[in-house]
């Protein structure tokens, strides 16, 4: 009798010390990815841009001051003169045609970040390094100004608006004119807003269809970091009614 009652509790106590819990690890936490930005004056207005996350849904851009401009370029060689600054143009055109934006993000300049501006008198966007990684990926609808042909705003991604003219103008037939404005038949005296950076002009000149009046340019302004040139400005001219 008490070999029957001995045997069940044994059972109960093996399937007991069985079961114990065990604590398990807890999920790995992801790391929170740095947010800091530059600090930007906005110029000629500014709007809040959510801060980049990784994937990164969107990218923040902020439009920059035209007020503070970036370093006069100090290459040993004149500018003009030096090789390093047509490789830059060459590999800019390689990014924009193949949409390699880690290739982009290492032409622009890490102190001032690369100013784009569509319409030559319009907003004034800025790309940092990290932000320039994502500009062929990112939808964020940026205001590029106001169109001369509607007066509206012109709202779109880089890759809605920039893209397409910069593949337009990027090509191995583009005239690339160094310190000098290269452009078609203007309505407007051209002007380069940056007079202490040194540029290129990459000109398209038009069509035969149109006479040549839907021509474009992109100017190209460089500075001097680390002792080579790197992206720092493009401006956009075209032919305005």
């Amino acid at each position: 009798m008490k070999l029957k009652i001995f045997l069940p509790i044994l059972i109960v106590l093996t399937f007991s010390s069985c079961s114990v819990p065990v604590d398990v690890p807890p999920s790995p936490t992801a790391l929170a990815i740095a947010t800091t930005q530059p600090n930007l004056i906005a110029s000629p207005t500014f709007t809040p841009i959510p801060a980049l996350t990784q994937p990164p849904a969107s990218t923040q851009v902020q439009p920059a001051s035209t007020a503070v401009q970036p370093p006069v370029s100090t290459t040993t060689l004149p500018f003009c003169d030096d090789p390093r600054t047509r490789e830059l143009i060459n590999s800019f055109s390689a990014a924009i045609a193949t949409k390699d934006g880690p290739l982009l993000a290492s032409l622009v300049s890490p102190a001032s970040g690369m100013d784009v501006r569509f319409y030559r008198d319009g907003n004034v966007v800025n790309y940092d390094v990290e932000h320039a990684k994502f500009v062929f990926e990112t939808t964020f609808q940026a205001d590029w100004g106001l169109s001369f042909g509607s007066g509206e705003s012109t709202l779109g991604s880089f890759q809605e608006i920039i893209l397409p003219s910069l593949q337009l103008v990027f090509t191995p037939n583009a005239a690339v004119v160094c310190n000098q404005l290269k452009v078609g038949g203007a309505t407007y005296q051209p002007v380069w807003p940056y007079q202490n950076l040194n540029y290129y002009s990459v000109h398209f000149p038009g069509t035969d269809q149109y006479g040549g009046m839907d021509w474009e340019t992109w100017v190209v302004g460089m500075d001097n970091v680390g002792g080579k040139p790197h992206l720092a400005a493009l401006v956009h001219f075209v032919w305005e009614p």
